[in-house]
């Protein structure tokens, strides 16, 4: 369903967003064709600006934005969300849904074509999986005029996980030219500084009560960099990975090393102020802290944290029954291309049947680490001998200079899927092909 509006204000497009999800919802609740509707969400593109530098205007940027929630967008397993999309940017757009599995995903390369400016759109997205997600406009990069925000989402569990606070920190870096406007990626950095910012501050603060549980959801919402990101004086638990539960953990030395689109979601009991440290390969530096004040008391201390519910993936993977291909990243004569130019026409990277364990070997021969990501499913990270796997469950991995990294998923959504391939560097363009289950 599309629809055209001419001219409108930012009051009228809001109410007519959320009239138009009112009507939609109202219709599939009184017995209307389709499935129930258990969740709304009003998305908008939308111009913004951000302060990056003090005592320089405010630097221009691009956003996908939720209009119909106060604070971070909470939807749960199970929701059968209708998403009312507004494009008020002028180039067509479309929001992709990064940690999503199964069918009812839809990524707009594959047949549904990007929302035209000033156009309304609404679909139905099927929440599948508990874990924190990610939407943005990564695959529409060359047409971005500026650097655009990404949207946060937190699909949250059936039942209640037991934690104080449950937090987003969105990490992301800007490459700022010496006017204070910033660099889209894809295109030279030269004259540009990088910066870094958690939910768009250049000095974030958390504060806490010691005795605190945290869940902290840290999304390394860069285009380009692995980063690592470190809380100093604590026991950091993962547990979750790119939207999975993973056997809990505690991260070495406290750091997080997380590629561009990378999510981990940490338990975190607050003891005393410390600082957030971020690397990005060249150097470390301060970009926020957390702030202890005073003590929150309880009848028992904490109980060591227990795993997340499971999202329902498969215990085992049939390593030896599997469907093995080779794909070299960003190899000019691999069938990669640039979104722009995507069309599934082009050969597929493999094909296989519903039900069959996918295992890819994964070459980068890049002279710089290339970052990987699983549009569809997630998937095991492979041990060296390929006789057994990591307790976790990831969608996007990077890969270092002249490596292969072996990976295993079962390919359990039919479907024509994408794969992304990008380098470590700003300049460089982002690339898809894409694989089919049947």
């Amino acid at each position: 369903m599309t629809t055209r509006i001419f001219d409108p204000s930012r009051r009228e497009v809001l109410a007519g967003l959320l009239t138009g999800l009112g009507a939609s919802a109202a219709g599939l609740l009184g017995g209307g064709a389709g499935p129930l509707v258990t969740a709304q969400l009003a998305l908008q593109a939308r111009p913004a600006t951000l302060a990056l530098k003090p005592g320089q205007p405010p630097t221009p940027i691009w956003e996908l934005a939720a209009v119909s929630h106060l604070g971070n967008v909470r939807l749960k397993r199970g929701n059968r969300c209708e998403v009312v999309f507004r494009n008020e940017l002028p180039v067509p757009l479309a929001p992709v849904w990064y940690g999503l599995t199964g069918p009812a995903t839809s990524d707009p390369l594959r047949g549904r074509a990007p929302t035209a400016p000033d156009t309304t759109e609404t679909s139905i997205i099927s929440i599948s999986n508990a874990g924190t997600l990610l939407a943005d406009f990564r695959l529409f990069e060359d047409g971005l005029k500026q650097p655009a925000r990404p949207l946060p989402i937190i699909a949250e569990e059936a039942n209640r996980v037991t934690v104080d606070r449950d937090e987003v920190l969105l990490i992301e870096e800007w490459r700022v030219r010496p006017d204070g406007t910033a660099l889209p990626p894809g295109r030279d950095p030269k004259d540009t500084t990088p910066l870094y910012t958690i939910n768009g501050q250049t000095s974030f603060e958390l504060s806490a009560a010691a005795n605190e549980r945290l869940r902290l959801r840290f999304i390394n919402g860069s285009q380009r960099t692995v980063l690592a990101i470190k809380l100093e004086s604590h026991d950091v638990r993962v547990m979750a990975l790119d939207g999975q539960p993973a056997e809990p953990f505690s991260a070495r030395s406290g750091a997080l090393v997380l590629a561009p689109g990378g999510r981990a979601d940490v338990f975190v009991d607050a003891a005393t102020s410390a600082p957030f440290l971020l690397h990005d390969g060249k150097e470390a530096r301060q970009v926020g802290s957390l702030s202890v004040i005073g003590r929150l008391e309880r009848r028992a201390p904490p109980v060591p944290p227990q795993p997340l519910p499971s999202n329902d993936l498969p215990n085992q993977l049939d390593l030896r029954g599997a469907l093995r291909f080779d794909a070299a990243l960003g190899a000019a004569d691999a069938g990669w291309t640039r979104p722009a130019n995507f069309s599934t026409a082009s050969a597929p990277t493999f094909r296989a049947t519903a039900g069959r364990t996918i295992v890819l070997a994964l070459k980068n021969p890049a002279p710089i680490t290339t970052v990987f990501h699983l549009h569809g499913h997630h998937f095991r990270l492979l041990d060296k001998l390929d006789d057994g796997w990591k307790p976790y469950w990831l969608d996007t991995l990077a890969i270092e200079p002249g490596q292969t990294q072996r990976i295993a998923f079962a390919a359990t959504s039919p479907g024509r899927w994408l794969i992304e391939s990008v380098l470590t560097d700003w300049a460089a363009p982002r690339l898809v092909r894409w694989y089919a289950v049947e």
